[in-house]
C-alpha cells in the first residue's frame, strides 16, 4: 500500500501543532507541505524538524527570510509564496490528504482547490462551508473528494452517525454543544468592560486569539450551526444549541425512538485529528482517557440569547441566501480583529456584525469567485462602519 502524503494548511496554528504531534506518533504520512501566513521563524523550525518538500508563506519578505535560512542549514525544502502557492500544494498530485486549518475566509481558496482535486480534506476551517455552502458541497460530490470534519463538534456528530455525514429520517435532532466560553456567568452589564485578554482566557480549550473571541461571543457555535447544516444536509431548525460548560460531551444525536448517542472525550483537539487521520480506522492520539469516577458534574443548559445575540443572528442567517452567511463571517472577522487590535468595545462586535448583515445588498452567488467578491464587499462595508464609529 502506497504511503499517504499530507499538506498542512496553517501549520503554525494550534490545529497545525496538534496535527504534527499526532503525525509524529503515527508516522503513517509523508509531509508534503507546511504553510503559514507570516510566522516565518515558527515555520522554519517546523521545516527543519519535519523536512517537508515545500513550505509556503503569505508574504514575500517572510518567504525570502525562511528560504535563506533553510539554504544556510542545508535543507532541501523549497519555499513558495502567495495564494496561488497555497492552492498548488493543496491540489498537487502527490498529495492524498489536506489538513485545512487556516483560520478565516482566507482558507477557502486552497481548501476548495483541494476539494476540486479530489483530495481527502480534513476540514478544520469552518469558514469554507459557511461561505461557500452548496458550491463547496457540489464540488465535493463532483470530484469524489472525501470530506472529514475536524472541529470537535462536527467530528462528534460524524461519529454519532456511525462515521457518516448522511442524516436519515431516523434522526430527530442534532445537539450542538458549547462550553459558553469565559463569560458564561459574567453579569451582562459588565461585558462592556471586558478586554481581549479576558476574552481569550478560555476555561477549557487552548486556541488561537480569533477563535477564542468567537468562543466568548459564541459566534463559533453560530458558524458551526451553518457548517453542520451543509455538512450533514439538514435544515438549521433540526440543530439545537446546548451549553455544556465542562466540554466533555462534544455533541449528540437524538433519534426518533428517543435514543441519544453522544461522543465524549477530553477537550483536546488531538482526539478528532487522530480520528480523521486514521479514518476509517483508529489510532493513538496521545490524549488520556476519561476518568468517569472523577467527573464531578456534567451539566447542560439552554443558551441565553441576550448574553449571546450572535447565536440568534447566525440561526436566522442559516435559513437565508448564501450571501448572508458570507457577510456574517466577513463582518465577524473584521470586528473581532478590531476588538483585538484597535480597541473596539466587546459589545460592539455583535452590533457591527448585525449592521453589516442588515445593510449589505443581497446577491446570488453561483461560484467561488462570486463568494470571494462578495466577501470583499462585506469587508469593505465593515471597515466603513468601524471607521464611522471612531
Amino acid at each position: 500500500m502506497s504511503r499517504k502524503s499530507i499538506t498542512i494548511l496553517g501549520a503554525t496554528g494550534s490545529i497545525g501543532a496538534s496535527t504534527l504531534a499526532v503525525l509524529e506518533a503515527s508516522r503513517d504520512f509523508d509531509i508534503y507541505a507546511l504553510t503559514a501566513h507570516q510566522s516565518a521563524e515558527e515555520l522554519l523550525e517546523l521545516c527543519l524538524r519535519y523536512k517537508p518538500r515545500f513550505a509556503v508563506l503569505g508574504a514575500e519578505a517572510a518567504g525570502q527570510q525562511i528560504a535563506t535560512s533553510l539554504r544556510a542549514q542545508g535543507s532541501r525544502t523549497e519555499v513558495l509564496v502567495g495564494a496561488e502557492a497555497l492552492k498548488r500544494v493543496a491540489s498537487a498530485p502527490e498529495v492524498t490528504h489536506v489538513m485545512a486549518a487556516i483560520v478565516g475566509g482566507v482558507g477557502l481558496p486552497p481548501t476548495f482547490a483541494a476539494v476540486q482535486a479530489g483530495k481527502t480534506v480534513l476540514l478544520a476551517n469552518k469558514e469554507a462551508l459557511v461561505m461557500a455552502g452548496s458550491i463547496f458541497m457540489t464540488a465535493v460530490e463532483r470530484s469524489n473528494a472525501k470530506l472529514l470534519p475536524v472541529d470537535s463538534e462536527h467530528n462528534a456528530i460524524f461519529q454519532c452517525l456511525g462515521q457518516s455525514t448522511t442524516v436519515g429520517p431516523s434522526v430527530n435532532r442534532i445537539l450542538l454543544t458549547g462550553s459558553g466560553g469565559p463569560f458564561l456567568r459574567t453579569p451582562i452589564d459588565s461585558l462592556a468592560d471586558v478586554t481581549p485578554e479576558d476574552a481569550c482566557r478560555h476555561p477549557n480549550w487552548d486556541m488561537g486569539r480569533k477563535i477564542s473571541v468567537d468562543s466568548a461571543t459564541m459566534m463559533n457555535k453560530g458558524l458551526e450551526l451553518i457548517e453542520a447544516a451543509w455538512l450533514f444536509g439538514v435544515p438549521a431548525d433540526k440543530i439545537e444549541f446546548l451549553i455544556h460548560p465542562q466540554s466533555i460531551v462534544h455533541s449528540m444525536v437524538e433519534f426518533i425512538d428517543g435514543s441519544v448517542v453522544a461522543q465524549m472525550g477530553q477537550p483536546d483537539m488531538r482526539t478528532p485529528i487522530a480520528h480523521v487521520l486514521a479514518y476509517p480506522d483508529r489510532q493513538v492520539s496521545g490524549v488520556s482517557g476519561l476518568d468517569f469516577a472523577a467527573l464531578a458534574d456534567l451539566s447542560f443548559e439552554t443558551p441565553d440569547y441576550q448574553r449571546f445575540p450572535l447565536l440568534g443572528l447566525a440561526r436566522r442567517v442559516a435559513s437565508e441566501p448564501l450571501c448572508q452567511a458570507v457577510a456574517l463571517n466577513a463582518a465577524n472577522e473584521m470586528a473581532v480583529a478590531a476588538f483585538l487590535d484597535a480597541g473596539l468595545p466587546y459589545r460592539e462586535i455583535a452590533t457591527t456584525i448585525e449592521q453589516v448583515v442588515s445593510l449589505i445588498p443581497r446577491k446570488e452567488l453561483l461560484c467561488i469567485d462570486d463568494v470571494l467578491d462578495y466577501d470583499h464587499e462585506a469587508r469593505s462595508l465593515t471597515t466603513e462602519l468601524l471607521s464611522t464609529d471612531d
